[in-house]
């Protein structure tokens, strides 16, 4: 695991020059995130090796997932034509922060617009080239570490031996996502940055609507009383009674040790406002309820 929470740019950092650390040659790798739920697995495996194919020409490929609406809770990639957006590469234009509802619907108009999934295929050749050019600060950083050592493989897998090094590199290192770090610096500058069109299904489950839609009613255990309610989900511990309420999501945590917990209530649809309450828990210094 990483030592601190950095953000996105350090951790690909992190297995970019653990592999080339490891083997000294050009690989090929694919970043993923670990809350998004993709389905089926076959159409992504053809997707993620076409994508392959074009990081090993030395693209840097992000993929684009069909935008379903106007979400504001999603970065968006605009390719160069939308007469292109049928084939599965397409050059990217540029990338946008997460838009309001008008800016959102505006995107989706010009038929250019795909959400961002945060999903990336690389060369570590290419991919080191781009770090010392849009983040040479972190390139120089990891570049000069101690390598790391090396576990056998069991069970077709290697696990590292722990990298003293990267302990230091983390307190060093800013932190940063690789979007603004070196994607949307790659796009502006028009150097090989191409959207691998998603065929699969994608859903961030990372984001409460989302893993209330996919769980549903039946997805959750809580024991929950209701009374003129309607389209609620709730994931409690603890019994929840609902009183004329609607289009609701109600998390209950258990506190630590015996301590207070928390409950985060939310409208359905405006959960991504989450995070403007987690940066101001930070502010206030209670990270503990996080």
């Amino acid at each position: 695991p990483e030592p601190a929470a950095k953000n996105t740019a350090p951790a690909v950092a992190c297995g970019l020059y653990y592999t080339d650390f490891r083997y000294r040659e050009r690989r090929t790798m694919l970043v993923l995130t670990s809350d998004h739920l993709i389905t089926p697995l076959e159409t992504f495996r053809q997707d993620a090796e076409t994508a392959a194919a074009a990081a090993r020409e030395g693209s840097l490929v992000v993929f684009g997932i069909p935008p379903r609406g106007p979400e504001t809770g999603y970065g968006y990639i605009e390719i160069e034509s939308a007469e292109s957006r049928t084939a599965p590469l397409c050059p990217v234009a540029s990338f946008r922060e997460k838009p309001d509802k008008a800016a959102a619907q505006g995107f989706l108009d010009t038929g250019r617009f795909y959400w961002n999934s945060g999903m990336f295929a690389f060369s570590t050749h290419a991919l080191k080239d781009a770090f010392r050019a849009c983040a040479p600060d972190i390139a120089r950083l990891f570049e000069t570490l101690a390598p790391p050592t090396f576990a056998e493989y069991r069970e077709g897998t290697e696990t590292a031996h722990p990298w003293p090094a990267l302990r230091e590199a983390y307190t060093r290192v800013t932190g940063i996502s690789f979007d603004y770090a070196v994607a949307e610096k790659l796009a502006a500058r028009g150097r090989g940055m191409v959207m691998a069109r998603a065929r699969f299904d994608w859903r961030d489950v990372g984001c409460w609507d989302e893993y209330a839609a996919v769980l549903g009613d039946a997805g959750s255990s809580a024991e929950v009383y209701e009374s003129g309610s309607a389209s609620c989900f709730v994931d409690s511990p603890v019994p929840v009674a609902l009183c004329g309420v609607e289009d609701l999501i109600v998390a209950v945590s258990p506190g630590e040790n015996g301590g207070a917990g928390a409950v985060l209530v939310a409208k359905k649809g405006e959960t991504q406002k989450v995070r403007d309450i987690v940066e101001r828990i930070k502010l206030a210094g209670r990270t503990k309820l996080l």
